[in-house]
């Protein structure tokens, strides 16, 4: 059902505070400004690139990049200064996020904010099952807005990655997806639990991401997961490449005693 909200969320009266949720001061804290972005597309024409990424769907892009740089603004999901290059640093290297994801498969965008990437990957890749996860209900009401907008047959939670209810009811993901969130360790903690086993996480960096695998490795391998790596995708589409840490689920369970002890560390 498009923009339907999780069961649990009725039983909410405040806005959890929420620390996998994509604040400014998280990103700023913890990575690059251009974390997860890309500052161009090079000489490469944004329009021209949307058209070849979304096809037919390029007019519902085309609103969403509107949504972004007007109430995204305004809502606080995006910076102000960031309203005339959505294309390039938000939406376009999202986008190409889609040929790292498997046919049919189900997606989780954990922390989704102002959609991203859940909403890019789901105008790019109709064949996929898109969730998109926030704990912010002003952030849910603006995403059930826009899924509204673009007709998009998306999930929206409001939850976090941790709660209990999330995971019996949205776990076993085959992906989950995420953005501006979180330290490396933490978000495997948040997000692996998540996934299916053989499920994959796809965490967007930023220039961060080499020291990040190396610092963190131990602790996403006692989460259940198996040695981080980074891949670069969208070579062909955007410059430069949209980097990306894949860390695959290899433990049934992620609530080994090494596990909790990295979660203390990260806590």
């Amino acid at each position: 059902m498009t923009g339907s909200v999780s069961s649990g969320e009725s039983a909410r009266q405040a806005e959890p505070a929420d620390p996998s949720a994509p604040t400014p001061d998280l990103v700023a804290a913890n990575e690059s400004p251009s974390h997860g972005s890309t500052e161009g597309v090079g000489e490469r024409d944004p329009l021209a690139v949307a058209a070849v990424l979304f096809g037919d769907r390029l007019e519902f892009a085309q609103r969403y990049v509107d949504m972004l740089a007007d109430t995204g603004v305004t809502h606080g999901l995006i910076g102000p200064k960031e309203g005339d290059r959505v294309w390039q640093r938000h939406v376009l290297n999202c986008a190409v996020l889609a040929e790292l994801v498997e046919p049919g498969a189900r997606v989780l965008d954990m922390g989704s904010g102002a959609g991203l990437p859940g909403i890019p990957l789901a105008l790019a890749r109709p064949d996929l099952e898109i969730v998109l996860l926030e704990p912010l209900a002003r952030r849910v009401d603006w995403l059930r807005t826009v899924l509204g907008e673009l007709e998009l047959p998306v999930n929206v939670v409001r939850g976090r990655a941790e709660d209990a209810m999330v995971r019996k009811q949205w776990g076993g993901a085959d992906v989950v997806t995420a953005r501006a969130v979180a330290p490396l360790a933490r978000l495997s903690g948040w997000g692996l639990p998540l996934l299916r086993p053989g499920g994959r996480l796809l965490a967007i960096k930023g220039a961060s991401a080499t020291d990040e695998v190396i610092r963190d490795r131990d602790a996403v391998r006692g989460f259940g997961g198996s040695a981080p790596h980074v891949v670069q995708c969208g070579g062909t589409h955007v410059d430069p490449p949209t980097t990306v840490v894949v860390v695959e689920r290899t433990a049934t369970r992620g609530g080994t005693r090494d596990a909790r002890r990295a979660r203390g560390r990260q806590g």
